[in-house]
């Protein structure tokens, strides 16, 4: 195999100083991610907007960083990766300055889009530096502080965009990304190497076009799904689509594989690995159970204990803490119980700390929600950064943003699925206990709506029952979306027990002996 043109080269300060800069670009896109919820009601007041124009303000930026990631990654590999790096932060500067200064909601709908294509590719060529900049060893341990970066941005937003849009012009919960992508953009022209596949890869036109529009309609399936439920048209007919595109995309990769008329985009190779096809599942599947805690408990907090958005973030400082604490210390772990041990372990804490969740009441207290979130942060932190470490060390710098861009795509479909499921489980429980009875007909449908419709109709109603079913028929529908999450924590532990391989990456290659073996049986078994 060609090498790179560029080498892990450097004193080890700089190579750190550039992963500082990849996190600290990152969490300008956790902040686009978390404020813009926020921002959701001043937008329709300031630009008029109708329900579908909301509900675009979200699906435009999600659905562009979905189709742009594995686009994203083959032209870091082809041009260079710091080049699409650089870029991509400039890109999403500018475009931040478009949102704020948008003169209507379908200017706003465009400059989301464009901001989401930057968001890919900045989530992309990150996640590929990792795999340049570090060796085996070292990349678990990048792993973890990449892992935490992305972890610091989910309270941020809240408590920083909540303050924002309480005293200044909503404009600023944009404009306050550009600070910190000029901090980025100067520490990733001075600390991150060039670096792209020597041997230039032929453009896979068939190939881009195929995934960005199997994962885009698969995207949009899922956020009707959502907000529609899952026997709608609108969900049906995209998610049907999807599927067969992106059915379609693997059986022209496959083709190519075996034919190679052009390079094929995905080396669908990597998927005879365990370490790679296990690990970016069983990812997506922890940050899945994840969800069970970032869905729900923001709506309790501000809909049952009655705090605005800054104090909702503010109470999730024990959950991103422990999720911290959990990223830096998976390769310390890992290291001694081997992978396998170390994602069973931190899956089963994040179940353990979900089951405590499915024990809340209308009169929990702070002191609990921050015991249950310090453990199910914990235990994401350990057990995802060590499944997506045992993914990203089976990829080559050579395709190193084709591959990050492969895993990226599929752990981003986590939280899609997430909020999708566990949010049709809470309303599925909580329109079955909230009582209705005797109310008319338009009352009935806000209450049923949502738990702010109902207590906002218990409030314009004056009745302290109708309130008090609300929300003993939310908590009881979060208890359920909590259980499932559980769940599936629980079959992503027995899944690492069972198919992960038994010692981490990083052991084996400290362990020159392991590793000659390692590299044996890789060679003996195709891998």
């Amino acid at each position: 195999m060609s090498q790179p043109t560029t080498r892990r080269s450097g004193g080890i300060s700089t190579r750190w100083l550039a992963l500082a800069a990849l996190s600290l670009s990152l969490v300008a896109i956790g902040l686009d991610q978390t404020v813009l919820s926020l921002a959701l009601p001043t937008l329709s007041k300031s630009f008029g907007a109708s329900e579908s124009q909301l509900q675009w303000f979200v699906t435009a930026y999600t659905l562009a960083l979905a189709a742009a990631m594995l686009p994203a990654g083959l032209l870091g590999d082809r041009i260079g990766r710091k080049t699409v790096l650089v870029g991509a932060i400039v890109l999403f500067g500018v475009t931040s300055v478009a949102c704020a200064y948008a003169p209507d909601a379908n200017v706003f709908i465009a400059a989301r889009a464009v901001l989401g294509v930057a968001g890919a590719a900045l989530i992309v060529m990150s996640l590929a530096f990792v795999t340049v900049l570090f060796n085996e060893t070292e990349r678990p341990r990048a792993m973890g502080i990449w892992a935490a970066g992305n972890f610091l941005a989910l309270p941020l937003g809240p408590i920083i965009g909540g303050y924002v849009l309480a005293h200044f012009w909503w404009g600023w919960v944009f404009l306050m990304n550009v600070p910190v992508v000029l901090i980025g953009l100067a520490a990733a022209i001075l600390f991150v190497p060039q670096s792209r596949s020597e041997r230039r890869p032929s453009i896979d036109i068939l190939g881009v076009m195929l995934s960005s529009a199997g994962l885009a309609a698969l995207m949009y399936g899922l956020v009707e799904a959502g907000d529609n439920g899952w026997g709608s048209v609108s969900a049906i007919v995209p998610s049907i689509v999807a599927l067969a595109v992106l059915a379609a995309f693997v059986l022209w990769e496959a083709f190519l594989t075996l034919r190679p008329i052009v390079d094929p985009l995905i080396d669908l190779g990597l998927f005879r690995s365990r370490s790679f096809s296990v690990g970016v599942v069983l990812a997506g599947a922890g940050i899945f159970g994840m969800f069970g805690v970032l869905f729900t408990l923001p709506q309790y907090l501000q809909a049952i204990m009655g705090v605005d958005a800054q104090g909702a973030g503010l109470r999730f400082l024990p959950m991103i803490g422990g999720m911290v604490i959990g990223a830096v210390f998976a390769d310390r772990v890992a290291l001694r119980l081997g992978s396998k041990i170390t994602v069973g372990f931190g899956f089963g804490v994040m179940a353990a700390g979900m089951l405590l969740a499915s024990g809340m009441t209308v009169s929990t207290g702070d002191g609990y929600i921050a015991g249950f979130s310090f453990i199910v942060g914990a235990g994401a932190g350990l057990g995802l950064a060590t499944a997506a470490s045992a993914a990203i060390m089976e990829l080559s710098e050579e395709r190193s943003g084709v591959g990050g861009a492969l895993i990226q795509a599929i752990v981003k479909l986590g939280p899609a699925f997430g909020a999708t499921i566990l949010g049709s489980v809470l309303n599925s429980t909580y329109q079955s206990h909230v009582a209705v009875a005797g109310l008319p007909a338009a009352a009935s449908a806000a209450v049923q709506q949502s738990v702010f419709g109902g207590l906002a109709v218990a409030g314009q109603m004056g009745s302290s029952a109708l309130a008090d079913s609300v929300r003993s028929a939310f908590v009881a529908g979060m208890d359920d979306a909590s259980r499932v999450a559980a769940i599936i924590a629980v079959a992503a532990m027995v899944g690492a027990l069972v198919l992960l391989p038994g010692r981490s990456p990083a052991a084996v290659a400290a362990d020159p002996d392991a590793k000659a073996t390692s590299d044996a049986v890789s060679s003996t078994s195709g891998v």
